[in-house]
């Protein structure tokens, strides 16, 4: 089986290609490598191997945003595994599936190479964009754009602290964002919610560097949890960001979870979104947007844990 990593230099605020310096001097296996030079241009790869046909091995070297291009364009594929190592700064893909930690787990997935059939989300708005692990609406997406572009985040990396930006920004962004009202439809229902700070729509557990946003979520199950979190106080919603890391932010009654094969969001304001952490633009007004489960990909087996669960 052919192995290809595809790397982008500037996940982890560039240094991902630090990393792979010193990870490609411990590979011991037949390889290529393509490093990526645009937002896109990974799944503009992985769309040419697709053309080809050949069954290949495409490891992520980068971040979450990666992961995603990389995930979308081999949907579909069946002779495409997709693999990854975590190189990001967030790095929440590698929580909810599995990542490669060394050189060596690649070598030993190269001898009996197995294959998952993972989901991967979708959300409809005139066009499509496409997820891997979450996307959300609201106070997460903001923070999510604003720590993207933050001069403080490269400083923090470069320092092995980049998590705490995320924080920084949650208690920056509290203090002036403007609560707006939701309204879900599924099967045919439609609820309204007042005073929302923000909706996830997950595909895995995590989100924002760690956050167990969806503790329940399962990456092959077909369906897309929603996360609603609404008429809480911002004092009471920092104590419950607190929460999330461990999952138990669940017993507020101000968040409400729910499993579906698809939601209809509609929302009264021009509100951030985002799609795996990166900025996805802003939900029009008034105009329901689609989440759904829409393809499926190959995702390569953890094949540590499978030894260890026997």
């Amino acid at each position: 089986m052919k192995t290809v990593f595809i790397i982008n230099p500037a996940a982890g605020n560039g240094n991902a290609l630090k990393k792979w310096s010193r990870f490609a001097e411990t590979i011991r296996f037949p390889y290529e490598t393509v490093f990526t030079q645009t937002a896109g241009h990974a799944a503009t790869i992985v769309r040419s191997y697709k053309e080809a046909g050949d069954k290949m091995l495409i490891i992520g070297f980068g971040g979450d945003g990666t992961l995603r291009e990389i995930i979308a364009g081999a949907a579909g594929a069946e002779q495409l595994i997709v693999g990854a190592v975590a190189a990001g700064s967030g790095n929440d893909f590698g929580r909810g599936f599995h990542s490669f930690p060394t050189a060596e787990s690649i070598a030993e997935f190269l001898k009996h190479p197995e294959a998952k059939r993972e989901d991967l989300g979708e959300l409809q708005n005139g066009g499509i964009q496409r997820f891997a692990s979450s996307s959300g609406i609201g106070l997460d997406a903001e923070i999510s754009a604003l720590v993207n572009r933050s001069t403080v985040k490269k400083w923090l990396n470069k320092i092995n602290a980049g998590k705490l930006v995320y924080l920084l920004y949650v208690v920056l962004t509290l203090a002036r964002f403007k609560k707006f009202q939701l309204t879900m439809e599924q099967q045919g229902q439609k609820r309204v919610f007042e005073d929302v700070w923000f909706a996830t729509v997950s595909n895995q557990p995590y989100f924002g560097g760690g956050m167990k946003i969806s503790p329940d979520s399962k990456t092959d199950d077909g369906l897309l949890e929603l996360t609603v979190v609404h008429g809480i106080s911002r004092l009471k919603l920092l104590l419950v960001f607190g929460t999330v890391f461990t999952g138990s932010h669940t017993r507020f009654k101000e968040v409400h979870q729910t499993s579906g094969i698809e939601y209809k969001l509609t929302v009264d304001g021009a509100i951030f979104r985002h799609t795996d952490g990166d900025y996805a633009g802003k939900t029009p007004i008034h105009e329901a947007v689609s989440y759904t489960v829409s393809e499926h990909h190959w995702y390569a087996v953890n094949t540590r844990k499978k030894e260890e669960s026997k």
